[in-house]
């Protein structure tokens, strides 16, 4: 009997079964942290890859301007009717949606957020879709057109008419009106 005591208090390989099962659970536990940060490494891997195309995308449908800024003067002298420029796609850009875009317009008395405006194509097909060598017009209706212009700018008056198309860069266009402005004269402003 003495040595059957022996033999049951012997603990040698239970000792060496719960290194095996600690080390087991070091293992697994190991294996989901992994997992759990390859998936986020995955995710913000391609969430940076939708930000690129994005910016990608956003930055080359932009427009720019294509000629002369021209500003009509009002049936009366001092102030002035509509403001016409020309519009293209930038190198590279992609095409532009027009019947998508916003145009504001401000100066020292105004903000109109959504100004009455008209396009016109001036080389290419008339789809309101500004594409690669395509040129529009570009005209403001501040007058008579039904804006919500308060008052019309006057001479030396400097204005802002932003085009925000629906992707892509917004197109700044700030210009002085003339010292002098007669009715119905045409006035290219810089």
């Amino acid at each position: 009997m003495n040595q059957w005591n022996k033999i049951i208090k012997d603990d040698k390989a239970f000792t060496g079964l719960e290194a095996a099962i600690v080390l087991v659970a070091f293992v697994v536990v190991a294996a989901v942290f992994s997992y759990v940060m390859l998936g986020a490494g995955f995710y913000t891997t391609q969430k940076s890859q939708e930000v690129v195309h994005t910016g990608v995308a956003q930055a080359s449908s932009s427009v720019a301007v294509a000629g002369d800024v021209v500003a009509k003067g009002h049936t009366s002298d001092g102030s002035v009717a509509n403001i016409t420029f020309y519009i293209s796609t930038t190198a590279g850009g992609s095409p532009v949606d027009l019947s998508k875009s916003i145009l504001t317009y401000t100066d020292s008395d105004n903000f109109v957020a959504n100004c009455n405006w008209s396009t016109s194509a001036i080389i290419g097909d008339s789809d309101e879709l500004v594409e690669k060598g395509e040129k529009y017009q570009i005209t403001a209706e501040l007058g008579a057109g039904g804006s919500l212009v308060t008052t019309m700018p006057g001479v030396n008056e400097k204005i802002k008419i932003e085009l925000k198309p629906p992707t892509g860069a917004v197109l700044i266009v700030e210009r002085s009106m003339p010292p002098e402005i007669t009715a119905n004269s045409y006035y290219t402003v810089y």
